[in-house]
């Protein structure tokens, strides 16, 4: 397919500087947007499809539309680049996105690299990246060419960003026949790190995952992707004798590259939790065993004070423990040089107590909130709960990070986000687990401003929360005759 020349400037807004690359789907160029202040750089993708008879256009102009808005969902995430507009011109296809300064992986990974990564730089590696890619499956889509070239080291942060998804190229390869029947002419991918069902135009959440796998085995080999040898026998990858790998380690990525999908991880959380299991487990500061009852509660303490002060100067933060029997929570919280003010709440959605900061004069009061709910699913689900319920829930909400912790002595999870409030940005550290049925949340809220100077207070009352382990049967069936029916996991994010 041989590409039409491009007009210097696109839609009279999108200013070409220079060609980035060019491969078998499209276009890529650099361009600066002439309709913004300064004029940024931004990344135009160019699709031109195979055939452009009217019904293969019309086909096409709908798909692209439909993955447009796919990628304007997932650009909510911090490390996917923000899908900034799309249209059709001159029977091409545009998408406009973020540009992410910095450089791909190929200069990290590379043949011509003297050292290889050793375990530890590549197992840090692929949690960086399935943490990402466990985003983008929650919201139910493939990437479908995870390599290293698609996958960016952001020079702001170090983070690693994830570019280029493959759904949308199906515009250019889609041809339609005389009956009106849709096939795609090639299969969405990149050779080596493309397992078999996907290049049969079948891919899965697995097939995402041997993308991963395949670039750990290269970081860790030095060999490119598609020169890995293959068993005849087998088709498996051969790859162990070329590293310096821990037999748990092998087994993780060998499980991740099986040429049978059934054999591998179903999907990245999956592989996620095996990676993880194999980094030293965090523990909490504060050892104090505690025996308290369970439910419904909502204890909501704010970190505004002048803890900012208090963080800048060599007082000492004193803490008292808030204590609730019937309520089954423990938690410290700041009571010198200022003391925090307790308030009781009517238990609307569950919440009962909230510590406030005396004297804080901006527009938000910053908030720690500890919130319990019936809950009857496992860790992972609750992550996706916690996911669609935070983007639906908060005003241009967008996930910053998110990975295992420790919170009340159990293993749980964390998410960091950002979100507006009536013109305020905010951010957001939540922390959860799941015991006897329930769901124990701790959201710290803050000014994003003044989110890290409140940030080490917060934690250290999330590190001081505890529940009981045994749960009160008369609180649980108080919970449950209040509960709406139908509803499986009501009310979970608290704002």
């Amino acid at each position: 397919m041989s590409q039409q020349p491009i007009a210097q400037v696109l839609a009279q807004r999108y200013k070409i500087i220079k060609l980035i690359g060019r491969g078998a789907f499209g276009v890529t160029f650099l361009a600066e947007d002439m309709q913004r202040p300064g004029n940024p750089h931004c990344i135009v993708k160019q699709f031109q499809p195979i055939h452009t008879d009217e019904n293969t256009l019309r086909i096409g102009k709908n798909l692209f539309d439909r993955e447009a808005e796919t990628l304007e969902k997932l650009g909510k995430h911090d490390q996917i680049p923000q899908l900034l507009a799309h249209f059709e011109e001159n029977q091409q296809f545009y998408l406009i996105q973020e540009y992410i300064p910095g450089h791909d992986l190929t200069q990290e990974i590379s043949p011509k690299s003297s050292q290889n990564l050793t375990e530890a730089e590549t197992i840090k590696l692929l949690i960086e990246i399935l943490e990402v890619l466990d985003f983008i499956h929650q919201q139910q889509h493939i990437h479908r060419d995870i390599k290293l070239s698609n996958i960016r080291r952001r020079s702001s942060d170090n983070k690693i960003v994830l570019i280029d998804f493959g759904a949308v190229k199906q515009v250019t390869t889609q041809v339609v026949n005389q009956n009106g029947n849709v096939r795609l002419t090639v299969g969405i991918g990149t050779p080596g790190y493309m397992p078999s069902e996907q290049s049969q135009g079948q891919p899965r959440f697995s097939s995402d995952v041997y993308a991963v796998g395949m670039i750990g085995i290269q970081a860790m080999t030095g060999v490119a992707a598609h020169l890995l040898p293959q068993s005849q026998n087998t088709s498996e990858i051969i790859w162990r004798q070329q590293a310096e790998v821990s037999d748990k380690f092998a087994a993780i990525l060998d499980k991740m590259v099986r040429y049978d999908f059934r054999q591998r991880y179903l999907n990245a959380d999956e592989a996620l939790q095996d990676l993880q299991n194999l980094l030293p487990v965090q523990s909490n500061s504060n050892n104090i065993k505690i025996a308290l009852p369970i439910l419904g509660i909502v204890a909501v303490i704010a970190a505004g004070l002048g803890i900012g002060n208090l963080l800048n100067t060599p007082e000492k933060i004193e803490f008292a423990e808030y204590k609730n029997q019937e309520l089954a929570i423990q938690i410290k919280y700041p009571e010198s040089p200022q003391k925090w003010q307790l308030r009781k709440l009517a238990p609307i959605r569950g919440e009962r107590v909230e510590f406030t900061v005396p004297n804080k004069d901006d527009n938000f009061q910053e908030l720690v909130k500890v919130s319990i709910r019936e809950y009857s699913g496992t860790l992972a689900e609750s992550k996706q709960e916690f996911i669609r319920e935070i983007n639906t829930e908060y005003s241009q909400a967008k996930i910053v990070s998110e990975s295992k912790v420790t919170l009340g002595l159990k293993t749980g999870y964390e998410i960091v986000f950002t979100s507006d409030n009536r013109g305020n940005e905010l951010k957001h550290l939540q922390r959860w687990i799941l015991q006897n049925d329930q769901v124990y949340i701790v959201n710290y809220s803050a000014d994003v401003d003044d989110y890290n100077r409140f940030l080490s207070v917060a934690k250290e009352m999330m590190d001081s929360f505890r529940v009981e382990s045994q749960i009160s049967s008369l609180l649980l069936n108080k919970e449950r005759g209040a509960r709406q029916g139908g509803v499986r996991f009501r009310g979970l994010v608290e704002k």
